[in-house]
């Protein structure tokens, strides 16, 4: 945890188990607290903007035979050392009361948060969070006033969850071992009592767990400390699990009978006589998955579906059967759930029995079902996120992520569908990487599990393309800007997410598959009526909300208010992985980019490519390897309408080319029929580069964001 904005969003807590304040604050800062009175940082650390004094983490796993409760603590020491840090622990945000299912049913419960300062002749001042918190929406917020250069800012929280003593499996931890500031003493300690299963590794050097007295009975403890720990940069295109030092661990808790296997338990449970796991290999893997799929799905409506069509493969059979089970069990749903929440009428009776896809296991089903009824060669795939670290580490099962591969003669990868995915395209976080593949045995048992590539896409597949036009107005005061975007490949997903809302895809769907909508099945005709009327009256302030929102997007992009936007969108990409999302965008940029120099005007044209990254010293001197998202290009073109009576010069700083083996920043400008066209093209060519090849990205993102600083003038005639 290394931001000071500090959102605790822990689950529940039974009001019957509330924790006395003094005792918590006892926990923290009672006779047993060994850094009460630690002030002095090491004089190597003196230019840091902040030193972490001592860093605290602890987790209690404790079944009292009636409730089986988890505390989760927190604490801080540090000492602020620049103007910086101050502003940093300046204000705090939490939530004291929270609610959540676990265990069955709803229960309110309560989180403690404590702050003092210590200042440097000694003087601790508490602040009173009960009194000086202000709410804030669902959230409190907290000014810490006073903090100084030189003052030690001390905080905890802590958090206990009792629920029902039944099988339950607890949210995955996984922290570096460092932070962004360096830390004189650094300890994680870990209690569990018996029937809980835990798997627990560290990794890349950080300290192995041990195991010390816990001075209780049933009760195992562990504890992780380091001391003087460097600070570590969190730098853009890194993965911090992949290379720093860190630790991962899971739980799961079930009553343990002789030799049974909790059926449920969503981790590889440590083997007979361990305490707990610490590796996963292919053989675990068999172990877990063996009897976890099952080809059992009704595949009326899709055998409806297919009936009469003819298709020129059975690639593309099994295409047109992912997009059509997307919305049929997917899709058509989320407007019954917008109008259920919206207290609008309760749109899920409408459904007989209805099947949806509610989770990867049920997709994976339908799919397993489909291949067996047409006998289809295909595998299931497991693979985790490259952020994960390599599959020689995985631990949490979690992490794992199951594909379909079916064997085509290009195999095609299925994955769990949401409103814009789209089949023979997977999540870029799994591509490039390797995943163990799943042979079965009548659909029914797992024959084998080996590793296997995953298929990787290049900057041919994943590209943005932007056309923008670019006239000045009468008295040569603003720009008008028509813009049209086009983006393909994993470029569409999020501008999918941030573009197209649930009016948009679910009505396209109804008109491609010829679907009955919810409140037409509504059967009396009045209450359709009033349905619809209070739906659309939804949908109206949906958009009215969606249209703040671009404009503020639009403004973003440019980091000043945009006048009068508008948006169009013209394609949702969501029917094939070559459909590119589309649309256009008119809006005009006031009082920027354009001054008055005489008679004459100097145009900022460069940044109507908006931002490109500034490399600062900090990230120059990067020493981490780099990570990026996926292989991607930019291109842009950028047509401005020069003035009449007016010619311009300035365009031979708009041609730029710097191309290397990590990727490239090119530029053109030309004049043609009184029009300046700008043609830019931007690359990022691999997924990994090592951190030997940095000085070669910073070259080409240093020569787009140059780019953006060039301007023209535009002469009087």
């Amino acid at each position: 945890m290394n931001k000071t904005l500090l959102i605790f969003f822990i689950t529940i807590c039974f009001s019957s188990y509330s924790q006395d304040k003094t005792e918590v604050k006892d926990f923290f800062w009672g006779k047993s607290d060994t850094f009460k009175t630690v002030t002095k940082t090491p004089d190597k650390w003196k230019n840091e903007s902040a030193v972490i004094i001592y860093k605290y983490e602890h987790y209690d796993y404790h079944n009292s035979g009636v409730k089986v409760v988890f505390t989760s603590a927190y604490r801080q020491r540090l000492k602020l050392q620049d103007e910086n840090s101050v502003k940093e622990f300046s204000e705090f945000s939490f939530k004291n009361k929270f609610y959540s299912s676990r265990g069955y049913s709803y229960k309110q419960g309560t989180t403690f948060l404590g702050v003092k300062i210590v200042k440097p002749d000694g003087k601790e001042i508490e602040v009173d969070v009960d009194k000086d918190a202000k709410k804030v929406d669902d959230q409190k917020k907290i000014a810490i006033n006073g903090l100084e250069i030189g003052d030690i800012i001390d905080y905890y929280y802590y958090s206990y969850e009792p629920f029902a003593s039944l099988t339950q499996n607890f949210e995955p931890v996984e922290n570096t071992l460092g932070d962004v500031y360096p830390i004189m003493s650094r300890k994680m300690k870990f209690l569990v009592e018996e029937d809980f299963y835990v798997n627990f590794n560290t990794y890349h050097g950080a300290p192995e767990l041990k195991e010390v007295e816990s001075g209780k009975k049933h009760t195992k403890a562990y504890e992780l400390t380091a001391q003087n720990v460097e600070k570590e940069e969190f730098l853009r295109w890194f993965y911090p699990l992949v290379e720093l030092p860190c630790y991962k661990f899971q739980v799961f808790f079930a009553k343990k009978s002789g030799d049974a296997v909790p059926y449920n338990s969503q981790i590889f449970l440590p083997k007979k006589n361990e305490s707990f796991r610490k590796t996963v290999d292919k053989d675990d893997i068999f172990d877990y998955y063996e009897k976890k799929f099952h080809a059992v799905f009704d595949l009326g409506e899709t055998l409806k579906f297919l009936k009469g069509k003819t298709f020129e493969s059975e690639e593309e059979k099994i295409k047109a059967v992912y997009l059509f089970a997307r919305h049929q069990y997917y899709t058509q749903f989320i407007e019954s759930a917008v109008i259920k929440e919206a207290d609008i009428f309760n749109s899920y009776a409408m459904y007989k029995n209805p099947d949806f896809f509610s989770n990867e296991w049920s997709f994976i089903s339908y799919f397993m079902a489909y291949m067996k009824e047409f006998k289809i060669d295909y595998n299931i795939v497991l693979a985790t996120a490259r952020n994960n670290g390599s599959l020689d580490e995985l631990l949490i099962q979690k992490n794992l992520t199951p594909l379909l591969r079916i064997n085509t003669p290009t195999p095609l990868y299925l994955e769990y569908c949401n409103p814009f995915t789209t089949p023979g395209t997977i999540d870029y976080n799994l591509e490039n990487t390797k995943g163990y593949i799943m042979d079965f045995v009548s659909n029914r048992t797992i024959a084998n599990v080996k590793e296997v590539n995953l298929p990787s896409t290049t900057v041919k597949d994943n590209v943005t393309k932007v056309v923008t036009n670019v006239s000045m107005d009468a008295d040569l005061s603003s720009l008008n800007v028509k813009r049209a975007s086009e983006f393909y490949g994993h470029f569409k997903s999020d501008e999918q997410k941030d573009k197209l809302k649930f009016y948009d895809y679910v009505e396209e769907d109804y008109q491609k598959y010829g679907t009955e909508r919810v409140i037409d099945k509504v059967g009396s005709k009045s209450k359709r009526e009033q349905y619809n009327k209070e739906f659309d009256a939804l949908k109206n302030k949906l958009k009215d909300i969606q249209k703040e929102d671009e404009k503020k997007s639009l403004s973003g992009e440019f980091d000043f208010e945009i006048e009068n936007p508008t948006i169009k969108i013209t394609n949702t990409g969501r029917y094939g992985d070559n459909s590119p999302v589309s649309y256009e965008e008119e809006f005009v940029i006031k009082n920027n980019f354009i001054k008055k120099a005489g008679e004459n005007y100097i145009v900022e044209i460069g940044k109507m490519l908006t931002n490109q990254l500034e490399i600062d010293k900090k990230e120059v001197d990067r020493k981490n390897n780099v990570y990026m998202p996926f292989p991607r290009a930019f291109e842009n073109e950028i047509v401005f309408e020069i003035p009449a009576r007016y010619k311009i010069s300035g365009i031979e700083k708009l041609n730029k080319n710097v191309q290397n083996s990590t990727g490239e920043f090119s530029s053109t400008a030309v004049l043609k029929d009184n029009k300046l066209i700008i043609k830019t093209v931007k690359k990022y060519n691999n997924y990994y580069e090592p951190n030997a090849n940095w000085n070669k990205i910073v070259d080409f993102l240093e020569a787009a964001y140059q780019f953006t600083q060039e301007k023209v003038l535009l002469k009087k005639q």
